[in-house]
């Protein structure tokens, strides 16, 4: 990751090295970089080296195991009341997870270790599982209106729980009691999600707005607005330098993720837009709409 100030703003970018092993020639690595980067200056060449080097004795530490996959699994909420774990090779049902008191509306894997699932229902409390026995770790209380969206931050420490109520908390995973409620919004949150250093969280809202917040303090750091009618979705790019917005207003919008202001709209649907995405890179952006497309 090279981290950089452009007009005042602190910015990063990422370098994949995806085909790097120990046999690579790095000098010639870095040339490559060096033609495509304009940020690896001269005077930061052998500093890169170095990086990649230490890259490579990783690598080599790791020649004797043997990686293999071992199992894929899925789940699903339903109006019935419980969360289920299925084997994805065999179709077989793994674990029932029972115990809410109304529809299990949201879940999610605390990827990428996998080993926990939170599940947000309407009967507004949300409810840590562990993957391997079924058991129910924690039951988080204190939302007013029902759970319709949730994310676990990448370090697996917090989940965060958006509500009908018009806030979202977040959660100690370790102990289960709450650590931050975000206050803010006007209506209904419906979308949330951490980037991927999880130090910020965005939230969506039905008020047409969304907002960035402090995961470390739980304060706002900017609302964006724009949008003029409900948000359906809201996400950091992988690089967390973009977030992407989609609304019922029938477009997405683009914003630049280190000062909030909106660098594109995307038109061109005929009805509400109701979820987007951006690939793996960044560079590309999927939405679906309303209008069937």
């Amino acid at each position: 990751m090279l981290e950089y100030e452009k007009s005042g703003q602190l910015k990063t970018k990422s370098i994949d090295l995806l085909d790097l092993h120990t046999s690579t020639d790095v000098n010639a690595l870095v040339e490559e970089i060096q033609k495509a980067e304009p940020l690896i200056t001269a005077s930061r060449a052998d500093q890169v080296k170095l990086l990649i080097q230490r890259l490579q004795n990783k690598l080599g530490q790791y020649s004797n195991h043997k990686f293999y996959l071992f199992k894929v699994i899925f789940i699903t909420g339903s109006y019935d009341r419980t969360c289920k774990l299925w084997d994805t090779a065999s179709g077989e049902e793994l674990h029932t997870l029972e115990g809410h008191r109304n529809v299990v509306y949201a879940i999610a894997f605390n990827n990428p270790y996998g080993d926990k699932i939170a599940t947000g229902s309407f009967d507004k409390t949300c409810k840590l599982w562990s993957v391997e026995t079924g058991n129910c770790y924690h039951t988080f209380r204190g939302h007013t209106a029902e759970i319709v969206c949730l994310s676990f931050n990448p370090q697996s420490t917090l989940v965060a729980t958006g509500s009908m109520d018009t806030t979202a908390k977040l959660w100690d995973i370790q102990n289960g009691e709450e650590v931050f409620t975000l206050t803010g919004h006007s209506a209904e949150i419906i979308s949330l999600s951490f980037n991927t250093s999880g130090n910020r969280i965005i939230t969506g809202s039905f008020d047409h707005t969304v907002t960035v917040w402090g995961a470390d303090t739980g304060r706002k750091v900017y609302t964006l607005i724009g949008h003029c009618a409900e948000i359906s979705s809201a996400l950091f790019s992988w690089d967390c330098s973009l977030i992407l917005t989609g609304s019922m207003d029938k477009t997405c919008m683009l914003w630049d993720a280190t000062n909030g202001k909106c660098v594109a709209t995307l038109t061109g649907h005929d009805d509400e837009i109701l979820d987007s995405c951006f690939d793996y890179t960044g560079k590309l952006i999927a939405t679906a709409s309303a209008d069937g497309r």
